[in-house]
């Protein structure tokens, strides 16, 4: 995997935190360092850890699933992406809440980094990923997107929020696509 493909999913990983991260954005008096910092961490620290338990859990079951891992790649990353997009195109409005707690982040944290934990599980069927690197790069996105995205939340309201949820959505969208075509002989 190149690191092109690896930045264009650690981006796409990371629109949901960076989404709740323009919401807590709104919802603070003050989106000082403190208030950045934690919600790097949070998000930055769980979106890497997701993606290296369903690693270890696809690399346990890959022999079981070798034959249909591209298609598995195909369907996670494009359910994930569409659900992304679902939830950018709804009118449902989320409520702010400006609580920076442990219980809160925590929830939060997990929250938003499920679909990470299926990105680990194809990251262990394709041939060429370095989870080290993917794990680190995807964290590190998360976390400067998150830190940002209180800050825009802070200063610029709301209106970024599903524009961030939607490009998530569609370049995971994409991504499963290239790992299904590239399978089938498509891409050489």
């Amino acid at each position: 995997m190149s690191l092109t493909e690896l930045f264009i999913i650690a981006v796409g990983l990371s629109m949901d935190a960076f989404a709740v991260s323009i919401c807590k954005g709104l919802a603070v008096k003050k989106a000082g360092i403190k208030e950045m910092g934690l919600a790097g961490l949070w998000f930055g620290g769980f979106q890497a850890l997701m993606p290296l338990i369903g690693y270890f859990l696809g690399a346990a079951f890959e022999e079981y699933i070798t034959k249909i891992d591209h298609w598995i790649a195909f369907v996670l990353l494009g359910l994930i992406g569409a659900n992304m997009i679902k939830e950018a195109l709804s009118k449902d409005e989320e409520k702010s809440n400006a609580s920076m707690g442990f219980k809160d982040m925590l929830t939060l944290a997990i929250a938003t980094s499920i679909d990470a934990l299926a990105v680990g599980i194809t990251f262990a069927l394709l041939p060429d990923v370095n989870i080290g690197a993917a794990v680190g790069f995807i964290g590190l996105t998360t976390f400067v997107l998150s830190a940002a995205g209180i800050k825009i939340g802070n200063i610029f309201g709301s209106k970024y929020k599903s524009k961030a949820e939607l490009t998530g959505g569609i370049i995971l969208i994409l991504m499963g696509a290239k790992i299904l075509l590239e399978h089938l002989g498509v891409f050489s």
